[in-house]
Formats: C-alpha cells, sequence, structure tokens
C-alpha cells in the first residue's frame, strides 16, 4: 500500500497550472455528486408537497365545491389507482423488489390493515365535506397524541414523562382552534378525528402485526396489497352506503366532461403522495421528515385559505400553531429520549 506521503510528492510534481487543474478536478468530483443528490432531494420534496397537499385540496374541491358527494366512492378511486400503479412502479419500472406475501396468517394481518386504512382515509375524506382543510390539518396534527396512546395499550411500552408532557399542547391547540372556528361542524370534526385515530392506529398495528422479520414489507409493497384488498371492501360500501353515486356521476360526467379528468388526477395524486412519500423517507432522515411534514401542513393551511376563502381567525390560527409546536416538541423529545 503506497503511503500518504509518496501520493503529496506525486501531486507536487509538475507545474502549478497542472496542481491547480487537478486540485478542481478533485473538487468537481467531490462536490457535483453532493450537488445531484440535494437537488434531487429537493426535487423529491417539491413533489411530496405538492402531490400531499394537491390530493386534500381537490378532495375538498370535489367533495364540497362540485356537487361529487361521495367520499366513500372517491376513496375507491383512490385505492385502485394505487392497485394499478403500484404493480406498474415495482413490477416494471422496479421502484423496490416486489415483497411476495408467505403465508396466510401473514395475508390476515395486511387485509385488517387494509381495513383500517379504509377507514382513515374516507373518514378524512368525509370530514372534508363539513370542514375547511385549514381545520382539517389542525385537527389531523394530532395524529402523535392518538399513536403515544395506542402504543402504550397495545404494548405498555412508556415514554419519558417529558415526551407526554409534550403531548399536552397539541391537544391543547385543537381545542384552542376548534372554539376558534367560524365553520365548525360536530359531525365533520368526529370524522376528521376518528380519520386521525384510525391512520394513528393503523401505524401502531402495522408494527406490532408485520413485527417478524419474514413478514415485514416496506411501504410500497405494503400498498401493492392493501390496495385491491381495500377495493374490494369499498365497492359494495359505496354501492350500498351511496346508492345513487353511479347515475349522479355519470350525470355530473356528461355535464362536464373535465369531471372524469378532474376525478382520474385525483386518483393518479393519491398515488403520487404514497410513493413520494416513501422516496423522501428514504431519501432523508427522521427528523428532517419530522420537520418537512410540519411545516407540510402549514403550507396547506395556506394555499387552502387562499383558494376556498374560508374564514380563519386569530384564535383558531393561534390554536394550529400551539399544536405544530407540539409536535415538533413531541418528535423532538422522541429522539432524544431513546
Amino acid at each position: 500500500m503506497r503511503s500518504k506521503s509518496s501520493y503529496e510528492n506525486e501531486s507536487n510534481k509538475g507545474t502549478g497550472k497542472q496542481s491547480q487543474e487537478d486540485s478542481e478536478g478533485k473538487l468537481g468530483k467531490v462536490v457535483s455528486p453532493n450537488s445531484k443528490e440535494f437537488l434531487f432531494i429537493c426535487f423529491l420534496v417539491t413533489l411530496w408537497y405538492s402531490s400531499n397537499i394537491g390530493v386534500i385540496l381537490l378532495n375538498k374541491y370535489l367533495l364540497s365545491n362540485y356537487g361529487f358527494k361521495f367520499p366513500i366512492f372517491l376513496t375507491m378511486c383512490h385505492m385502485s389507482a394505487c392497485s394499478v400503479l403500484s404493480y406498474v412502479s415495482i413490477a416494471f419500472f422496479k421502484v423496490v423488489p416486489q415483497q411476495m406475501i408467505k403465508s396466510r396468517s401473514q395475508f390476515i394481518k395486511i387485509a385488517t390493515l387494509s381495513i383500517v386504512f379504509c377507514g382513515s382515509v374516507v373518514g378524512g375524506n368525509i370530514s372534508l365535506r363539513y370542514l375547511a382543510v385549514s381545520f382539517n390539518q389542525a385537527v389531523g396534527a394530532t395524529t402523535p397524541f392518538f399513536t403515544a396512546v395506542f402504543a402504550y395499550l397495545a404494548t405498555f411500552k412508556r415514554e419519558a414523562w417529558i415526551t407526554y408532557a409534550a403531548l399536552v399542547p397539541v391537544v391543547t391547540g385543537v381545542v384552542i382552534a376548534s372554539g376558534g372556528e367560524p365553520d365548525f361542524h360536530l359531525f365533520g370534526f368526529i370524522m376528521c378525528l376518528s380519520a386521525t385515530a384510525a391512520r394513528a392506529f393503523k401505524s401502531v398495528l402495522q408494527g406490532i402485526l408485520l413485527s417478524s422479520e419474514g413478514e415485514k414489507l416496506n411501504s410500497m409493497n405494503l400498498l401493492l396489497y392493501m390496495s385491491p384488498i381495500a377495493v374490494i371492501f369499498l365497492l359494495p360500501a359505496a354501492l350500498i352506503m351511496e346508492p345513487n353515486v353511479v347515475e349522479v356521476t355519470l350525470a355530473l360526467g356528461r355535464e362536464n366532461k373535465s369531471m372524469w379528468l378532474l376525478l382520474l388526477l385525483n386518483s393518479v395524486t393519491a398515488y403520487a403522495a404514497n410513493l413520494t412519500n416513501f422516496l423522501v423517507t428514504k431519501h432523508t432522515s427522521a427528523l428532517t421528515l419530522q420537520v418537512l411534514g410540519n411545516a407540510k401542513g402549514a403550507v396547506a393551511v395556506v394555499i387552502s385559505i387562499l383558494l376556498f376563502k374560508n374564514p380563519v381567525t386569530i384564535v383558531g390560527m393561534g390554536g394550529y400553531t400551539i399544536t405544530v409546536l407540539g409536535v415538533a416538541a413531541y418528535g423532538e423529545t422522541k429522539r432524544r429520549f431513546r
């Protein structure tokens, strides 16, 4: 093996110009990949923000402003797109290696997660019929609170007391935001809270059910198997609970041809939100993801207010701010006191 001094001696040979060119070449080799990686991550984060915020705004527009009042059918459209596009992404584009279901027990666990996941998405879509996106996001920010509660009830694993203390402003902020919400709707609030709890329960349940090394699935493969199961459950639910969905959808489509394009765009965006979430998670740290997630909610609130002109109060915005700060504090305490 050649010593460091021999490399230094060789690098000092030749003209000063050659040494400078060599240094610049080495510097370019070091900086270029990092710059490309940084630009790639920025691109992913932009797509993640756009798809996540976009699907929320499109859901709100379809369900509240367009006359398409079928949240269960809308969720089924999302899951149908996720089924097809997940298969294409994994089987043809090799986004991730395909993981196979290895047992009946594993399939039952995935089906259970799919049902809980359906409940969270349907509940969230129903709430958008009655609540402003800004308030919907404020309630959704309480996910860490429900995650902590369900994790303790399921595993009896306690966090540090300061971690639980950080959850106080999370809940307090939503209480304040609820009192300051001009268009507060009790049923919409209950559905939004239920959807948030179901989302947290699904994450805890996933950690328990698919905890063994042989059963673990990454989020994209899990979506691949959960989506078609969700469609099987949602189709009869939509036909029974939304009996005129076919007639009204066809009528809306005849009146406005762009409705089909809007529905397709919404469904594809729902899949893009899942895909970009996976990619951002893969290419950034957990702390970065947490900070970006908190900022994403705030951006969604601002954009929704500008688009839908829903009234907001200083009390409501103050409550949401307290909740976001509480979520940030909760994430930081979890990171420090593991």
